[in-house]
Formats: C-alpha cells, sequence, structure tokens
C-alpha cells in the first residue's frame, strides 16, 4: 500500500474544460473512481471547486481556457499536467465520445503516467500576452491581402488591371486605377485597406517596442532575414532556451522536420510534421526565403540551401527553403542560449581551418 501512495498522487482530477461548465472526474491512486461532478468554466467556480482542498492532480487537454485555468490551478497549489489533445487519443476518430468519457480517461491517464497525455507546458502571462499583439497584427495583415486579391479579381473581370505594387501602396494607386463601373462597390474596400495598413504600421511600432522589452531579440536580428516581428515571436514562442536539451530539438519544436512511419525495414520519405505553432513556423519559413532570395547575402545558411537546391529533383526549391528555416531555427537557439554573436560564414572558416590542418 505505501509504494502505491508513493508512485502516485492520492487524488487525480480529470478535468474536461468546457465554454461554460467543465466536466470532473476524480479517481484514487488506485484506480478507483472517487468523485464526479461539475465546475462553472470561471475563476470563483475553479476557486470554489479546488480551492482549500489537499493537493491533487489535475489532468487537461490544451484550448481555449487552459492557459488561464491551469495558472489558476497552480496558484491553489495543485499540480497541473496539460496534454497535447491532437496526440492524446491517437488521432483516431472514437465511436464514444461524451464530456464526462473525457475527464474520466484524462484522471486514468494521469494517474498511470502524466506521459501518456504527452504533456505540454503552456507560456507564462506577460508572453501570452505579447504574443496577443503579434497574431493580432497577423490576422490583419490576412484580411487585407484577401481583400486586395478580391480587388484585383473583380478588376480583372471587366477587363482592367491594377498595376503591381506592394500591399502598402496598393490603396493609393488602386485609388486611381479603379474602373468607373466598379468605383461605387470597391471604393469602399479600398478605404478598408487603407485603413489595415495603417493598423499594420502601428502594430509595428508596438512590436518595435517589444524588442525593447526581449533584449534577446536584438542579438537573433544580425541574422538577415530575421527581423523584428520574427526575432521577437521566436523568443516568445521558446520563451525559455533551457527547455531543450539540444538546440536540434527546436526544428521538431516548430514542425519543421520530416513525420518518421518507420516499420519492418521500411522508411518512406515523409512531409514535415507542422507540430507545434503555425505562425511560428510560417516566420521562419519566410526568413529562409528571403535568405535564399536574390538579396539574400552570402552566408552559411544560403550555401547550405544552394547545395540542396544544386541536387536537383523535384521540389529541390521547396526542400531547401525547409531546411534553411530548420537550420535557422537551430541558429537562433544556439545564438541566444550561448550569447553568441552572429558569424554568417562559421561553418566556412570552420572548413578551411580543417582543411588547412589536413594538408
Amino acid at each position: 500500500m505505501r509504494g502505491g501512495t508513493e508512485l502516485f498522487p492520492k487524488i487525480t482530477v480529470g478535468l474536461d474544460l468546457g465554454d461554460r461548465v467543465s466536466e470532473v472526474c476524480e479517481v484514487d491512486w488506485r484506480g478507483r473512481e472517487v468523485g464526479r461532478g461539475r465546475v462553472v468554466t470561471t475563476r470563483a467556480g475553479l476557486r470554489e471547486y479546488f480551492g482549500g482542498r489537499a493537493r491533487c492532480r489535475v489532468v487537461l487537454e490544451a484550448g481555449t481556457h487552459s492557459p488561464w485555468v491551469s495558472r489558476e490551478l497552480e496558484a491553489l497549489g495543485h499540480e497541473v499536467v496539460v496534454g497535447d489533445p491532437s496526440r492524446l487519443y491517437g488521432g483516431r476518430r472514437r465511436k464514444k465520445k461524451s464530456d464526462r468519457l473525457d475527464a474520466r480517461y484524462l484522471a486514468r491517464q494521469g494517474r498511470a503516467d502524466v506521459e501518456l497525455v504527452y504533456p505540454i507546458r503552456h507560456r507564462g502571462e506577460q508572453a501570452q500576452r505579447d504574443l496577443a499583439l503579434i497574431r493580432a497584427r497577423d490576422q490583419v495583415v490576412r484580411s487585407r491581402t484577401k481583400l486586395i486579391n478580391h480587388v484585383r479579381g473583380a478588376v480583372k473581370s471587366v477587363g482592367g488591371r491594377i498595376g503591381r505594387c506592394s500591399a502598402e501602396a496598393f490603396a493609393k494607386r488602386a485609388r486611381r486605377e479603379l474602373p468607373g463601373e466598379l468605383r461605387e462597390a470597391l471604393l469602399p474596400l479600398v478605404e478598408l485597406i487603407e485603413a489595415l495598413t495603417a493598423q499594420i504600421r502601428a502594430y509595428d511600432r508596438q512590436v518595435g517596442r517589444l524588442v525593447e522589452r526581449y533584449p534577446e531579440a536584438l542579438r537573433l536580428m544580425r541574422i538577415t532575414g530575421v527581423g523584428p516581428l520574427t526575432a521577437v515571436a521566436y523568443v516568445l514562442l521558446v520563451e525559455d532556451p533551457w527547455r531543450f536539451l539540444r538546440s536540434r530539438e527546436v526544428g521538431a519544436y516548430f514542425g519543421l522536420v520530416p513525420r518518421l512511419d518507420s516499420s519492418a525495414g521500411s522508411e518512406p520519405q515523409l512531409r514535415i510534421s507542422k507540430a507545434g505553432d503555425e505562425l511560428g513556423r510560417r516566420l521562419l519559413i519566410s526568413a529562409a526565403h528571403y535568405i535564399l532570395g536574390p538579396h539574400g547575402p552570402e552566408c552559411d545558411l544560403r550555401r547550405y540551401g544552394e547545395q540542396i537546391c544544386a541536387r536537383g529533383g523535384k521540389n529541390a526549391k521547396k526542400r531547401a527553403v525547409v531546411a534553411v528555416a530548420r537550420k535557422l531555427a537551430v541558429l537562433l537557439h544556439r545564438l541566444w542560449l550561448r550569447g553568441a554573436v552572429y558569424d554568417p560564414d562559421y561553418q566556412l572558416r570552420r572548413r578551411e581551418r580543417r582543411r588547412l590542418q589536413l594538408a
């Protein structure tokens, strides 16, 4: 009996979060169900149910409410485990699904072994607030892109065309080149695009102020192609560089490594996993495109990508971009962890020194 109480917490609580009401299932260290209930998904509701009771393990899935709920429960003195829902159920469609069953499943898995729920760690409250600003900017940029594409398509449908220009200059140019028969319909959209562009500039100023709050981003911005937005987003998404045992793990964290499906000697080449944060991965890919593009400087990252392109084959350029993005994620982590100054030709000089030693 004593061995069991040492291995497991006395009570493990499965908490299936709902938008208004959350389902609760409690099991003891033997795996017996000892309690059922429902909790109002508010701070007051959580304090009423979990406050003033003995420390227990609370297992929940990552979702909209999980960041603040996990912080609230930790403040009440409980051990909190947040599971990855994309891996928790093996990606299979369940024949029977309900909030009660989910809470029971979370409680039993968490009691047996927390690794079975594929635990993740939520970032801090300040980092979450700052990251919300970057995500808001991203939504505004996407909205502007859709509106620009709609206006261009509508103009082409009547035989017109709006000349090539940057997204920032589109509203000014479109005002001059809108066909008369579409002006009444499209001018309000052009004005909206102009307002969104002004909002994006305001967001960019706020991102610039975030660089002052996170000085480590300045070191990362020394890599050509990594601007304030990418550097700050990287710092906020990683948050703690010491959480990774090896820098190479950062590539997998952003979903830039191939999926693995090895069985019976068969190892097919698969697409990247696309795990982790989609915005961070997209920013790294965008930086890789610049590094390999016509304006990218000569550096180790560019030479690495060009070697992959030189191999030829289908989708060689796409493979090179992903590979450079993955290598960039690792390099950013090493610079941040070591506090080192970026040397664009570090690998080139290293190979040259090795060649001279062998000569």
